[in-house]
Parts: C-alpha cells; structure tokens; sequence
C-alpha cells in the first residue's frame, strides 16, 4: 500500500508539470545533478578497472594455451611473416634461385626446342620445310 501511494504522489507531481502546472525549483538541484554525473564517472571507471582485470586473466590463460601447444599470438607470426617476405628482398632485385621452381631457368632453351620438335612433328610437310629454314 505505501508504494501505492508513493507511485501516486510521484505521479500527480509529475501530471502537474505535464499540464503546464509550475515546475518545482530545487534549490540543490545543480549540487545534486553534479553528485549524480560524479557518481556515473566513477562508476564508469570502476566497470573499466573491472574489465582490464578481467582482459588480463583471459591473456595470461590465452598465453598458458599457447605455451601448452606451442602456439605463437597473431602479431607475432604476422611480424615473422612480414620479416620473411622482407628478408630476401633487401639487397636483390631478382628473387632468389630457391624460388624458380625446378625445371625453370637455365635449361629453358633445352625444353623449348624439344618442344618444337615434338609441334614439329605433327605440322603437314611443307609447314615442317617453313619452319627448319
């Protein structure tokens, strides 16, 4: 019953501003609106303080897991990766012989005649004549 009537005083006060009635001047009421936004920052920072702490229990599990399995972090296999690509490159231009795939490079000039020996050999006679002059 007193909610009642604590919710029906509340909300006759309020009907009267709605109707256009005089707005009550508080005389604390810049004290109080202060207090208020203090008490938000602060919880504010607390929520964040909360969840740093709770961040850190998570990476020093995340790092037990990555040790266990012998894991690396994302940044960490980013920057070898990034390291890996840039090593080769520094003092060449060209890339180095361990890239060319086997049965590339030099020997080239072996395979393309073989080559156009093997097309040769199926062209009619007179294109075969065109091509060995």
């Amino acid at each position: 019953d007193q909610t009642r009537v604590l919710l029906c005083a509340g909300a006759t006060k309020d009907m009267g501003k709605m109707l256009g009635g005089e707005e009550e001047k508080d005389p604390d009421a810049q004290k109080k609106e202060e207090e208020r936004q203090e008490a938000l920052r602060q919880q504010e920072e607390e929520r964040k303080a909360k969840h740093a702490r709770m961040e850190a229990e998570r990476e020093k599990v995340r790092q037990q897991i990555r040790d266990k399995y012998g894991l690396k972090k994302k940044e960490e296999k980013e920057a070898e990766e990034k390291a890996a690509l840039e090593q080769p490159c520094e003092g060449s231009l060209t890339r180095p012989k361990k890239a060319i795939p086997a049965g590339c490079g030099d020997e080239e000039e072996e395979e393309e005649e073989s080559i156009l020996d093997t097309v040769l050999k199926y062209l009619p006679g007179p294109l075969q004549d065109m091509f060995k002059k």
